[in-house]
């Protein structure tokens, strides 16, 4: 039984539970939870004033803020879709996904102006802009628009299959993809793992104070934020992830709880301040969304302290669906912690093969889920949901793994990233982890290019550490210790950043376009 039905109930249970305990801090501004509730009414009448059909999309552009919650919870009360868009897309792509949702209206960031008033000279489908944070000539300004209407509840009927957000895949090959979920998805889980008795991890209390610092286009920025309210805690809300200031949130606004992918941890313990700062309130962070190289994982679990807890999930499961707890989190590091964990209450996992038949454990395969969470399907692409979803509720989701006889799920790669050399399969992530822990690597990527010998030639792609410059011979020997010598890297390429997308995931492809005729 759920304890809500849809996310906008969160708002009005918690308003009424702890009117004014702080639901939202940002940049030295709070909002109660009162305040939030009264907010998102006043939106969600708003939103159905503009002639918005139920099921109907608005869009967002802009980087966190405590209003985008309020604009979240607003469209959800409406029983309208909100598709927050990622802010780091390029202007041709932030098009296409306004003009493929239909959104009639776009709220807009501060940074983005300029984009809204092209896109508006774009899409007919654009009918207004509304400016989030400042004044802007004909546009109309966010609180002066929402304060304008009825702080009651809307008279609006919302069912829990009702989609709430679509998330757009990070689109690393071919076109974005809008992934809708479903209220249920999102609080089904959170109703399952708070009633879980093995989740230690997962207990909350209005006490906690939880950090929003992955952008809210991500479901790892937008769920956060929802599991937040769903626990009546307080939400520090990070405009966007730079080192300094997250050290700073956590030092002097005591979080406790916060979730960050691989790579912001590493630029993360990179500050200096990382060796002093006070982690003495942090209880648990939470990372995923792409491998954590077990050197980086051990550098974070001495520095920080807290309880680590590895997730496994992507856009198209609302999230987290496989989790490895922090007491299974050891130093020195055991064989287990190179695993994703076990499924989470609700989630069964399998190990599919290219027919769809399932494998047994210790074979590798395609991962699959079915979960309460799994989304409803991709917007308007009817083909690509019937490649994902099959008529049993299994999701294929694109990676390749193994399950071992006691359920602990071993992520190996994405299954189109896998490199065949020498007629042996090789899985990127684990080539990477062998080179990480090498003194001159600061950051890797391993890709396949095409090879007259091998068919296709392991390739490191490095970020140096400041002062060095690795050599091939050195990182080959150095792999070699660690992996298979068919696995270690056959070409190395120095570069200063690797390219990523807003989920920290490596934009293999990128790579491989730009490494490919060298």
């Amino acid at each position: 039984m759920t304890q809500f039905s849809t996310i906008g109930d969160i708002a009005k249970y918690q308003a009424m539970t702890r009117p004014h305990s702080i639901a939202l801090s940002f940049e030295g501004k709070v909002t109660s939870y009162l305040e939030l509730d009264v907010r998102s009414n006043q939106v969600a009448n708003g939103l159905i004033a503009l002639g918005i059909e139920p099921g109907g999309h608005i869009a967002y552009l802009g980087k966190n803020s405590d209003v985008y919650f309020e604009l979240l919870l607003g469209a959800a009360k409406a029983g309208m879709v909100i598709t927050p868009i990622n802010w780091r897309l390029a202007a041709p792509e932030i098009a296409y996904i306004v003009e493929d949702c239909k959104a009639p209206v776009i709220f807009v960031g501060a940074e983005f102006t300029a984009i809204a008033e092209e896109l508006a000279q774009r899409l007919p489908c654009l009918h207004a802009i509304v400016s989030m944070e400042q004044e802007i000539a004909g546009w109309a300004a966010f609180s002066d628009w929402r304060d304008r209407f009825d702080r009651r509840p809307p008279a609006a009927s919302v069912r829990p299959d009702d989609i709430a957000i679509q998330l757009y895949t990070s689109g690393t090959t071919g076109r974005p993809k809008g992934a809708m979920i479903r209220h249920r998805n999102l609080l089904a889980m959170l109703d399952a793992m708070k009633a879980s008795t093995d989740l230690e991890w997962n207990i909350w209390t209005p006490q906690d104070v939880s950090l929003v610092a992955t952008p809210v286009g991500h479901i790892g920025g937008s769920g956060w934020g929802i599991t937040t309210f769903y626990h009546g805690a307080k939400a520090v809300v990070a405009r966007e992830f730079e080192p300094g200031r997250i050290l700073d949130y956590i030092e002097h606004d005591r979080v406790s709880k916060f979730a960050l992918v691989p790579s912001a941890i590493r630029f993360m313990l990179r500050d200096p301040r990382a060796r002093t700062t006070d982690f003495s309130r942090l209880k648990h962070l939470l990372y995923g969304s792409s491998p954590m190289p077990p050197d980086l994982l051990r550098e974070g679990m001495e520095v920080i302290g807290c309880g680590f807890v590895q997730v496994y999930g992507m856009t198209e499961t609302s999230g987290a669906v496989v989790a490895l707890a922090p007491q299974e989190h050891e130093l020195p590091p055991t064989p287990r912690m190179l695993s994703a964990g076990r499924a989470l209450p609700g989630v069964e996992v399998a190990i599919l093969d290219e027919a769809g038949s399932r494998l047994p454990p210790g074979d590798i395969g395609e991962i699959a889920i079915r979960s309460i969470t799994n989304m409803a399907g991709y917007w308007n692409l009817p083909e690509a949901t019937a490649a994902t979803l099959d008529a049993n509720g299994w999701l294929r989701t694109g990676d390749a793994g193994v399950i071992d006889s006691e359920g602990y799920i071993y992520v190996r790669d994405r299954v189109k990233d896998m490199i065949i050399t020498g007629g042996e399969n090789v899985y990127p992530a684990e080539v990477e982890n062998a080179i990480y822990g090498h003194p001159d690597v600061e950051d890797v990527a391993v890709i396949g290019l095409p090879d007259e010998k091998w068919g296709e030639a392991v390739t490191a792609v490095i970020v140096p550490k400041s002062g060095t410059e690795p050599s091939l011979y050195e990182i080959a020997a150095f792999a070699r210790q660690r992996i298979a010598g068919f696995k270690s890297p056959k070409r190395i390429e120095l570069v200063q950043e690797l390219p990523r997308n807003a989920a920290g995931k490596v934009l293999r492809r990128q790579l491989r376009t730009q490494f490919q005729g060298h």
